[in-house]
């Protein structure tokens, strides 16, 4: 079994870490760094894991798995790229940064995956996009495979499709929230205590969640089952439209896509 370092154990790089032991990856076959010794305690005594210098991970572990916010990657590979030999695999969570970007900073040959995972890993429901980098086989993807299934659902994809994965999946949790706070605002002002409102919506937004991945049903012809002609749901449907709800959406993915780019520009 090939030992895992997680570099940078914030939110994201906990659930990597907490994925990994749930799929069964040793505990003594995992190591995480953080930057504080406080977190680094807890880290230790919550998972049961050796908790470690970069320097250190990066010697010992045969897989890095990078979850440091992009702005510190390259302080952190300008620490440790040495160290990494081309016979250890890189795996990057950062949003936005290419592999191009780890590869320049790594000795040749080192492969690099790049991954985008979402919030929903904390259920195990996660949307996990992987694409090949540089020197990354088949073999490397099948290993990041293997990291991120206990997460929920894994797709592979070009690199060149990433900053769009981003856009929809990586922020998409967020879109979803939103609109379910709007909507939960919505029933108290139709007069529904906001318990009740919470819980109508919230299970409304699973069963459809569910309907949509299990029927294999275009989200049109859902849509449609639901809306009766000159019914309550296509009076709502002409409201939205008519406050451009599809374009907005539209604006919105594109800006995140944008800025997902803008942060790879920074960085180089």
């Amino acid at each position: 079994m090939q030992t895992v370092a997680v570099l940078g154990t914030g939110k994201m790089g906990e659930l990597v870490l907490s994925g990994l032991l749930r799929s069964g990856w040793p505990a003594d076959r995992l190591l995480a760094t953080a930057r504080r010794a406080e977190r680094a305690s807890d880290l230790s005594e919550k998972y049961g894991v050796a908790v470690v210098g970069n320097a250190e991970a990066a010697d010992k572990a045969d897989i890095l798995a990078v979850a440091v916010k992009p702005q510190d990657a390259g302080t952190l590979f300008d620490e440790i790229g040495g160290r990494v030999g081309a016979g250890k695999l890189v795996v990057s969570l950062c949003a936005g940064l290419t592999t191009g970007f780890f590869a320049a900073r790594l000795p040749e040959g080192t492969p690099v995956v790049r991954v985008m995972t979402n919030t929903p890993a904390l259920v195990d429901e996660a949307m996990t996009a992987i694409s090949a980098g540089p020197h990354a086989t088949a073999e490397h993807l099948d290993i990041a495979e293997q990291m991120f299934k206990p997460l929920g659902a894994t797709i592979r994809v070009p690199e060149s499709q990433q900053d769009a994965v981003t856009a929809l999946s990586g922020s998409g949790p967020a879109y979803f929230y939103l609109l379910v706070e709007s909507m939960i605002e919505a029933g108290v002002l139709l007069g529904l205590p906001r318990r009740t409102a919470h819980e109508l919506i919230v299970q409304t937004a699973v069963g459809s969640a569910v309907m949509l991945r299990d029927s294999g049903d275009h989200p049109v012809k859902l849509r449609e089952a639901v809306t009766s002609p000159a019914g309550t749901t296509i009076a709502a449907i002409r409201e939205l439209e008519n406050h451009g709800v599809r374009a907005a959406m539209l604006t919105a993915l594109e800006a995140a896509r944008d800025r997902a780019r803008q942060i790879a520009g920074e960085m180089k």
